[in-house]
């Protein structure tokens, strides 16, 4: 299902754990490495795609996920002439995307890799929220940096974040020295009940 222009409408997933370090899947028999994508089938939107291949790439069910963003407009990639099939060539530009953040609600161990009879990955493992780019396929990198952009706000607070910056640095706002700039509090009496 191709739209006018020759893109192929398609879903891109950006799984976090408790970390917000993303789910990062090995592709079967090769060295590269991506998140989960995959084609929207006719009837189906975006969301329907999205947790479809969520269950045949990662094996996880809409129970082991929350929807905690996803992109406002669609993303598009074009794919190399030397990837595009024979057949294809000519027609096919390239993916048109929309991207979720979801965060993972269930247990590392309800993932399964091998969920279909045909397996998207080999391995996984987590990684930084901003992963290396020159680990993606070079054609898919602009889309990668313009999803990991725009879905960055949406990033859930962790208990291993501060909110405080200076108290994480030991470091005072604008180099002052505060104890000195700062007027003594006034001593404040104690009445005791009945005192007027």
């Amino acid at each position: 299902m191709l739209d006018r222009e020759g893109f192929r409408p398609n879903v891109g997933i950006i799984l976090l754990n408790h970390k917000n370090q993303v789910f990062w899947g090995k592709r079967i028999r090769t060295h590269s490495w991506q998140f989960p994508q995959g084609g929207i089938k006719h009837g189906e939107n975006p969301e329907q795609a999205m947790y479809r291949e969520l269950h045949e790439e990662v094996g996880l069910r809409p129970e082991h996920v929350r929807i905690v963003a996803r992109t406002r407009d669609w993303l598009r990639y074009e794919v190399p002439e030397h990837y595009i099939r024979r057949d294809a060539r000519g027609h096919y530009k390239g993916q048109k995307q929309i991207w979720f953040l979801l965060q993972l609600t269930g247990r590392d161990s309800d993932m399964n890799l091998r969920a279909t009879d045909h397996p998207e990955f080999d391995a996984w493992r987590w990684n930084d929220y901003w992963v290396p780019l020159e680990a993606v396929i070079e054609f898919k990198r602009g889309v990668y940096q313009m999803a990991l952009t725009e879905l960055a706000r949406f990033l859930p607070r962790t208990l291993h974040q501060h909110h405080n910056r200076y108290l994480r640095t030991g470091l005072r706002p604008h180099g002052r020295d505060e104890t000195r700039d700062t007027p003594a509090a006034p001593a404040v009496e104690r009445q005791e009940p009945g005192e007027d």
